[in-house]
């Protein structure tokens, strides 16, 4: 016997209403009786499932997927060719003002139904959502709050955004090739004002290249189009990184801004931030 009854879990995958979801079940349902022979692997099932719902949202089909962790369908996994040294892209969610610590690092959250992320939830993390979800439906708060707690532990958070529950995974994300002023030097609030202006609210595309030492996914991000390390550079609020990387084009917008004393150019010997972190380490 065949479960088609809606999972308490479904809704942080899909956008629609439970109402919705329990219209695509009764559609699956009638659909898999019909099925001769009914679906046996896991890329007959995915088949079967987009065939069934072809007229539904492409978000809803992929989530729904992506729950089960059936393959999507290709032309929804297939992707662009990436830069060469790219290790993996993220789309993530808005990014909140809070997140934007200072001018060169950037906390974001990606959805679990990314298809990158759907198959790699945690067990004990999509349990704990589960739960809360049904805890928050009793008005149960406490346990509710008790549960989120557990998955913001596991690198994971349940965020609301228009009325819509999301469990998404938390990135740190370090700008690859510049180096911002730390907040208590000059021009560090300046630097960190400015990318919260570009970047909150935004969803961002990152491109990440390297882990650093921290833990931070190392990379490039770009905000409707727009390269953020650019941006930053050509406003001179950040020092082009060049014992990390060579690129010449941030060499090159590093010197337009020194040319126009634009930010913490208009010191004439700014200190770099790497040299001011040394100097706090030595105790100087």
């Amino acid at each position: 016997m065949v479960d088609f009854r809606v999972p308490e879990g479904l809704s942080y995958h899909v956008v629609s209403s439970r109402k919705a979801q329990a219209n695509w079940y009764r559609k699956l349902l009638d659909a898999w009786r019909e099925a001769k022979p009914p679906p046996k692997t896991p890329e007959e099932a995915s088949s079967f499932v987009i065939q069934t719902l072809k007229r539904h949202q492409k978000a809803d089909v992929e989530g729904l997927l992506a729950y089960y962790g059936l393959p999507q369908q290709p032309s929804a996994s297939a992707t662009t060719s990436l830069p060469q040294g790219v290790k993996f892209e993220l789309q993530t969610l808005p990014v909140d003002t809070k997140a934007v610590p200072d001018g060169d690092t950037i906390t974001v959250y990606v959805s679990t139904t990314d298809p990158r992320e759907s198959l790699n939830v945690p067990r004990d993390v999509q349990s704990a959502a589960d739960q809360r979800s049904r805890a928050r439906a009793a008005k149960n708060y406490t346990k509710a709050d008790e549960l989120h707690q557990k998955i913001i532990d596991s690198g994971y958070r349940v965020l609301n955004l228009q009325n819509q529950e999301i469990l998404a995974r938390k990135y740190r994300i370090r700008l690859r090739g510049i180096d911002a002023p730390e907040s208590s030097m000059p021009y560090g609030k300046e630097a960190k004002e400015e990318l919260v202006k570009l970047v909150q609210g935004k969803c961002l595309r990152v491109l990440v290249y390297d882990e650093d030492r921290y833990g931070r996914c190392v990379g490039d991000i770009y905000c409707n189009g727009k390269f953020v390390q650019e941006l930053m550079l050509k406003k001179g609020l950040a020092w082009h990184y060049s014992a990390y990387d060579q690129r010449v084009e941030l060499a090159t917008w590093e010197k337009e801004a020194q040319a126009k004393r634009l930010g913490l150019w208009a010191s004439s010997n700014p200190e770099k931030p790497w040299e001011w972190r040394k100097d706090k380490r030595q105790g100087r």
